[in-house]
């Protein structure tokens, strides 16, 4: 059931790629959602100081990775095939938290 639900917000997000609380931008500085995933991670980096902090595969063609800085700010981005990474979401109030055990079946 959790499975299928983060598949159901893996699928949201793909699907939301134009909505973003802070937009990346190109080379130009031009706002846009989209960029090179080295250009992405680099941008947050600096800009932010977030880090990677979790990582999913979606499917066959895509991952999506959630970085977060120690001030709780944090960015969902998907990064497709090809290396063209784009932000989905952002927030604050990130809050890391230790894995749960696996039941015993």
């Amino acid at each position: 059931m959790v499975r299928k639900a983060i598949r159901g917000l893996a699928l949201a997000a793909l699907l939301a790629v134009g909505v973003t609380a802070r937009p990346v931008p190109a080379v130009s500085q031009a706002p846009i959602n989209c960029a090179d995933r080295s250009e992405v991670i680099e941008f947050l980096a600096r800009q932010y100081r977030e880090k990677p902090a979790a990582t999913a595969q979606i499917n066959p063609h895509a991952i999506m990775e959630i970085y977060a800085a120690d001030n709780g700010s944090w960015t969902l981005i998907v990064t497709d095939v090809n290396g063209r990474s784009c932000v989905i979401l952002a927030g604050k109030n990130w809050e890391s938290l230790p894995a749960l055990p696996i039941p015993k079946a």
